[in-house]
């Protein structure tokens, strides 16, 4: 029997995530842990099945989404197309992911003044 740790973590700004895993029927095992780029679709479909997804919505009505694009450009290397979008998801219906991806962006949109909420979303 295999058996398998997943996560995310916020280090230093940054999104990092890991794996563990090991056999109970031997002493083989493994750790892999990455930052830099987007979690592996295996551990973060783990982590959403496993806790649901975390929807973050903007608290307040916001003048400009000037601040909202450079975040999300920032952080998540978007093109200004994509970060519009974006920003129109996060303005009307939120974002939705894991609870780290979202207290991430909602750590980055703080730093600009721009206040949030995050719920979590389970069934």
């Amino acid at each position: 029997m295999l058996i398998l740790d997943v996560g995310q973590h916020i280090d230093h700004g940054q999104l990092w995530w890991g794996t563990e895993g090991s056999c109970t029927a031997c002493p083989n095992g493994w750790c892999e842990q990455d930052t830099g780029g987007a979690t592996p679709a295996e551990i973060r479909n783990a982590l959403l099945a496993e806790h649901g997804p975390a929807r973050l919505c903007l608290a307040d009505d916001v003048s400009s989404l000037v601040p909202v694009l450079r975040v999300l450009r920032e952080m998540l290397r978007l093109s200004l197309g994509q970060a519009r979008v974006m920003a129109t998801m996060l303005q009307e219906a939120g974002l939705a992911g894991t609870l780290v991806e979202m207290e991430l962006i909602a750590d980055g949109l703080q730093r600009r003044s721009v206040a949030t909420t995050i719920e979590t979303l389970a069934d």
